[in-house]
């Protein structure tokens, strides 16, 4: 098995190589991981090295709230963040709180060896998802602590298979698993693994900080006054059709926040276009919105978990794609979140929908019976209901940073 997974490692390597000329992220990759040993050598990292690696930017939201807390209580640890994706590393290059911000070179023996020597890491955290044998396999050749932090497991995965033998040896390197979930623990007793601990998503913790930190926007705050408001997140298409002809026909104290997946200028003309109400994009208001505004576009990066406060519902795109983008930015201030039929892998979303904090849609009608029911002229009850489920939820899941910067000592 292992010969299979040197073989896959290496085709991918190849593949990567060979569409880099045609492909930008295939480029993006290429090139990051050939500057990572002159990062590491120029960096000369020495004293108590703490590596946290990353899929991808999602994952490095749940890391987050974990580095920035490292930095706070061991201010003299330096820290070393890796990333799988381009998704994660060119956003997040210049990320302040990070020593060495670099791509993880592909899982081989020798890369292995070579990035654990160069780095020498005293703590190791791998976020949610990354399980790989060759790094795994050499820290716990050199006795170095690595965690697996907001893990979460499923039925289908490999590990849980009668030919997952292999896979599960992967696991065996973890010193700690750092669990979001109780079905996760139940999983990995399954098959033997007892170091673990239900410890939750430090996601929670991040949106919960993100949220107390939020600058305040009065011009927003005027826009949204004696008006019922909707904040849309990360939309795509699918979902701004939807949006688009409940506010075209809706009564005119309905007003709409949408913050688009995709700002570029083709597409926000594209939405432009969809409304038959006034509409504006906020970065050509300057501070001061127009007063017959009823569509408000935010064709900016990095206002929208800001953004929600200013409303009494959230819809949280991408639910008629690929999947939902994050619905804890909006429920952790305390409103109910609309999403479409594409959520059964969020455990959020499902954790919401139970509590009735959360509701799928999956067309138009059920978008409008759900806002009915929320919207309800003569009784806010659902509304506040809904909005009160949400915020408890987040309260509850917060705390996984500090549990586990206790367990490792770091605090």
């Amino acid at each position: 098995m292992r010969l299979l997974y040197n073989m896959a490692i290496a085709l991918f390597d190849i593949a990567i190589k060979i569409a880099a000329p045609f492909n930008v992220r295939a480029s993006l990759i290429s090139k990051g991981r050939k500057a990572v040993w002159r990062q590491l050598s120029d960096a000369s990292l020495q004293g108590n090295i703490v590596w946290i690696h990353c899929a991808s930017l999602g994952e490095f939201e749940q890391g987050r709230p974990l580095i920035e807390a490292i930095r706070e209580a061991q201010p003299d640890y330096k820290i070393l963040l890796s990333f799988f994706s381009p998704s994660g590393y060119e956003v997040r290059k210049n990320y302040s709180y990070a020593d060495v911000v670099c791509y993880l070179p592909s899982d081989t023996k020798r890369n292995a060896r070579r990035f654990i020597k160069m780095a020498n890491p005293k703590l190791v955290f791998f976020v949610k998802y990354e399980y790989w044998y060759h790094y795994f396999k050499e820290l716990k050749r050199e006795g170095i602590a690595l965690y697996s932090v907001s893990s979460i497991f499923r039925n289908e995965q490999i590990f849980f298979k009668w030919y997952g033998a292999w896979f599960r040896k992967i696991l065996s390197c973890v010193r700690r698993f750092y669990l979001q979930d109780e079905k996760s623990a139940g999983l990995l007793k399954s098959i033997g693994l007892n170091n673990y601990v239900v410890a939750g998503d430090t996601r929670f913790d991040r949106v919960r900080a993100i949220a107390a930190a939020a600058a305040a926007l009065p011009d927003l705050e005027d826009f949204a006054k004696g008006a019922r408001v909707m904040v849309a997140g990360s939309s795509w298409p699918a979902d701004e059709a939807i949006l688009s002809d409940f506010v075209n026909s809706a009564a005119k104290d309905v007003k709409l926040i949408i913050a688009p997946h995709e700002v570029h200028e083709a597409h926000l003309a594209q939405l432009e276009e969809r409304f038959r109400v006034p509409v504006y994009r906020y970065s050509k208001q300057k501070g001061n919105i127009a007063s017959d505004a009823r569509v408000l576009i935010i064709d900016t990066i990095g206002l929208l978990s800001s953004i929600y406060r200013y409303g009494s519902v959230a819809y949280v795109g991408g639910g008629f794609g690929k999947g939902i983008h994050n619905t804890l930015e909006a429920a952790t201030y305390g409103m109910p979140v609309i999403f479409g039929p594409n959520h059964l892998k969020f455990k959020e979303a499902l954790d919401l929908k139970e509590l009735g904090a959360g509701f799928s849609i999956s067309d138009k009608k059920d978008f409008l019976a759900v806002i009915n029911k929320l919207w309800n002229q003569e009784d806010d009850k659902a509304l506040k209901a809904a909005g009160m489920a949400a915020r408890e939820y987040v309260e509850s899941k917060c705390g996984a940073t500090e549990q586990i910067l206790k367990e490792i000592g770091a605090r």
